[in-house]
């Protein structure tokens, strides 16, 4: 899709420095579909004050910290804390045929029915009378569920960021699947002449080419060669405004710095003062503890675990001095409030009732946040018997895109991260037994989080999680 078929947006030219500064890739300039023309009200600035609370909803399997730096930003450009929440879905993961039970997956109409209660309890704590509604992949067929059924009044903007509007895939087998675009549940919201619902203001944010779930090949769902009959173009929205952002990822749609702008700019209806986090003197940290019962990853909050958090040496990892906070949760999964300074790099240690010891490698937190959730790792599997220790990169809010990407793991480009279309948001290093100890580098672009290795045969697992 050649630049002469879309239009540039005006007066974005500055963010590629930005990004760069922020440890975030230059990308190409977002451009304007040609159905975007269709809401003309964003051409008006909003008054002082009037932009709406907002409801941040994650994607399939994911939570609520992903959009920690999107609240982050917002509030560095004057949106009050209280006036945002973050969704955390009970059963983050979609079953496998939307009408079926499966254990804990959720169904279209579960997604549906926990978002109309967020909504509520928003609407409820502000006194709007009308939110918006800012979704991730899967979050974003729960908002478009939402509005069409009914919902519509409550909601005065919907910005939905890499979502599978027209499906991963569009076969006639596994109709009854909610990412099939030739199934009931997607058909049933993209059916008559606009896709949108009058009344909202509907906003798409898409890659340029790489988001795995837009792509014309079925090799990212498993069927290599099998055309998915879907396209870059299937998130766009028939009467919303669709842009392209450039070379993010699947991801990067919803949590890139580019993303943020372009959130931001569709809701307040002025471009954003700064890109940058604005940091704060004082910092407070408390979330959830949550499982993965089977492997499958749940925001279900889970008792007696214990957190312990210590400020590390940037450079080596090494703990200075004991713990900044210890707590053990109870029936609600909640620990802290934990008190740190914004310059400290982390280490949170989660001991969770059988699972890893997971010590967890934070860069420094510059502002608070109430939505520090906590999973443990993945158990120790016999893929790392007889390694000394097991190490672990998470890019939680992007994929690792090589060679798009700096992406170095003890020194070296990790073998596991495939190149092309970025897929992997972890890569695992396993060190011998003489690496215990040790520090141990994780470079993404800009970001530099040292761990140490911990010791497999204790059944621990370290984690360097990024947070650009």
């Amino acid at each position: 899709m050649a630049l002469s078929r879309r239009r540039i947006l005006q007066g974005a030219g500055a963010l590629s420095l930005l990004a760069g500064r922020l440890g975030a890739p230059a990308l190409a300039q977002p451009v304007l579909a040609q159905s975007a023309f269709a809401q003309s009200a964003l051409a008006q600035p909003a008054p002082a004050g009037d932009t709406p609370p907002i409801l941040f909803v994650h994607g399939n399997g994911d939570h609520a910290p992903l959009w920690m730096m999107t609240c982050w930003r917002m509030e560095s450009n004057g949106v009050p804390r209280e006036r945002m929440a973050a969704i955390n879905f009970t059963d983050p993961l979609a079953r496998t045929d939307d009408k079926v039970e499966q254990a804990s997956r959720s169904s279209t109409e579960d997604q549906r029915r926990e978002l109309a209660e967020a909504i509520r309890e928003l609407k409820q704590k502000t006194g709007a009378p009308r939110i918006a509604l800012v979704g991730s992949s899967r979050g974003g067929n729960a908002i478009r569920n939402y509005i069409k059924n009914g919902g519509g009044g409550d909601i005065s903007h919907a910005v939905l960021c890499g979502t599978p509007n027209h499906g991963v895939y569009a076969w006639d087998d596994g109709l009854g699947n909610e990412f099939n675009g030739r199934g009931p549940f997607l058909r049933g919201l993209n059916d008559g002449d606009s896709e949108v619902t009058v009344g909202t203001l509907f906003l798409t944010l898409r890659s340029d080419g790489l988001d795995k779930y837009a792509q014309a090949d079925g090799r990212f769902v498993g069927k290599p060669g099998t055309p998915t009959n879907v396209t870059t173009d299937g998130p766009a929205l028939k009467g919303a405004t669709n842009l392209v952002l450039g070379a993010v990822d699947h991801r990067e749609t919803a949590f890139h710095p580019r993303a943020f702008r372009e959130i931001y700019k569709f809701i307040a209806r002025h471009e954003p003062s700064r890109i940058e986090i604005v940091p704060e003197t004082a910092v407070r940290l408390s979330g959830l503890v949550t499982g993965m019962p089977g492997g499958v990853p749940t925001n279900r909050p889970v008792p007696g675990a214990t957190v312990d958090i210590y400020h590390v040496a940037a450079e080596t990892g090494e703990r200075i001095g004991g713990p900044l906070h210890s707590s053990q949760t109870g029936a609600d999964g909640r620990w802290g409030p934990a008190q740190v300074d914004p310059s400290w790099p982390l280490e949170f240690v989660l001991t969770s009732p059988g699972t890893a010891t997971t010590h967890i490698y934070r860069s420094p937190f510059p502002r608070s946040s109430e939505i520090v959730h906590l999973r443990a790792a993945r158990p120790l599997g016999p893929a790392d018997a007889g390694a000394g220790a097991v190490v672990l990169m998470s890019r939680p809010r992007g994929y690792f895109g090589l060679p798009r990407d700096i992406v170095l793991f003890d020194g070296k480009e990790p073998a596991d991260v495939k190149p092309g279309v970025p897929t992997d948001s972890v890569t695992t290093l396993r060190l011998a037994a003489d690496d215990v100890g040790r520090p141990v580098a994780a470079i993404f672009n800009g970001e530099r989080i040292v761990m140490r290795a911990w010791p497999a045969s204790e059944n621990r697992i370290a984690v360097a999680e990024l947070t650009y």
